[in-house]
């Protein structure tokens, strides 16, 4: 499990975001189904992927937002207002 820092992510584009939440997401998986099966290793490998994955999801939507014109990010408040 190679753990990527933020600046490595930054440096990808959107593609090679979504590839690496997708392998991330299989790798998961059959971690997942391995420890139920025989277990592993080291059980806390599960929390470190999931954390991968938001990491990876983190950064998505962090360009989700930058790419909002003003007036789509003052709606996002607005509906995010109404919702409290």
């Amino acid at each position: 499990m190679a753990t990527k820092r933020t600046t490595e992510l930054k440096a990808l584009d959107q593609d090679a975001l979504l590839n690496e939440v997708n392998e991330l997401g299989e790798e998961l998986k059959k971690m997942q189904f391995d420890h139920a099966v025989r277990g592993i290793q080291n059980p806390l490998q599960l929390r470190g992927m999931r954390r991968e994955i938001a990491k990876v999801n983190t950064e998505i939507r962090a360009r989700e937002l930058a790419a909002m014109s003003d007036i789509q990010l003052a709606n996002r408040s607005k509906i995010r207002e109404r919702r409290r």
